[in-house]
């Protein structure tokens, strides 16, 4: 079974690959792959559920997407992603929801959208045995204040808050922390500070590990971001498979017959 800590063992020695994914086919193709870390993010929004952000995500449509991404995985480290405003609110209500995911759903951990809030939740999550992933720089769930998604740690005194509130999650007892869309000397440097590995998204080479969206990764994605890269085509594949279905039935050369089989037994019915 893996383990936070086998994560963590990470920092500074291994890169760490992690990648979204939000139903058990491509979990298990990810969990083969070789992929250290499953995140089951709420992206799924943008991704899956058709939503323009991921704010309109609930806990519902989080517990469904990891229990099916967690039975299918067998040597991956799956990380639930905690929905907008399913944290921070109330802290009773913050470790039942958190909890769901791992008591019910199979996930190893979770991730948080953090800020100075999620501090003292980030060790109380740690205490009740819920391992945390943390969150910093820019952070979707925040899109209606930023208005858009625009690249943080751009100046000397947002940058010094992201080191801080990295520093105080890793003594909250945060086992990784991810980084996105900050400029890559900010991300090294907040690398260079902690113990736990740093996983970025958007912020350059030198993180202890890189996450993407397997959509962007997979060239499902009608738009990926700039710090993103397209390894495969999956939607041309799609496309050209679907227009050679459609034209196969239209023609009547689908189906064949080795697609079907005829029984004697009812040649008689009319």
């Amino acid at each position: 079974m893996p383990t936070v800590r086998d994560v963590r063992a990470k920092a500074g020695k291994e890169p760490i690959t992690m990648l979204t994914a939000y139903d058990a086919p491509t979990a298990a193709i990810l969990d083969g792959g070789g992929v250290d870390v499953i995140l089951v993010g709420d992206s799924l929004g943008n991704t899956s559920l058709g939503y323009e952000t991921t704010l309109p995500v609930t806990v519902d449509d989080m517990a469904r997407h990891v229990g099916a991404v967690a039975r299918a995985t067998d040597d991956a480290l799956v990380v639930a992603d905690m929905p907008f405003l399913s944290f921070g609110v109330d802290e009773a209500a913050s470790l039942e929801n958190a909890g769901r995911m791992l008591k019910e759903e199979d996930a190893h951990a979770v991730k948080l959208e953090c800020g100075p809030h999620t501090v003292e939740l980030t060790e109380r999550m740690v205490q009740l045995g819920i391992p945390v992933m943390a969150h910093l720089g820019l952070t979707p769930q925040h899109v209606n204040e930023y208005g858009g998604f625009p690249r943080q740690g751009t100046d000397e005194d947002s940058a010094r808050r992201i080191l801080e509130l990295a520093q105080a999650h890793e003594d909250a007892g945060a086992f990784s922390l991810v980084l996105e869309h900050v400029p890559s000397n900010v991300a090294a440097q907040v690398t260079e500070a902690i113990e736990i590995p740093t996983i970025g998204i958007g912020a350059g080479p030198d993180c202890d590990g890189q996450v993407l969206v397997i959509d962007d990764v997979i060239g499902l994605s009608d738009w990926s971001p700039s710090f993103s890269k397209q390894f495969g085509d999956v939607k041309g594949e799609m496309e050209a498979a679907v227009e050679d279905y459609v034209d196969a039935v239209e023609s009547e050369t689908f189906p064949e017959a080795e697609h079907s089989y005829e029984e004697s037994d009812v040649d008689r019915i009319y």
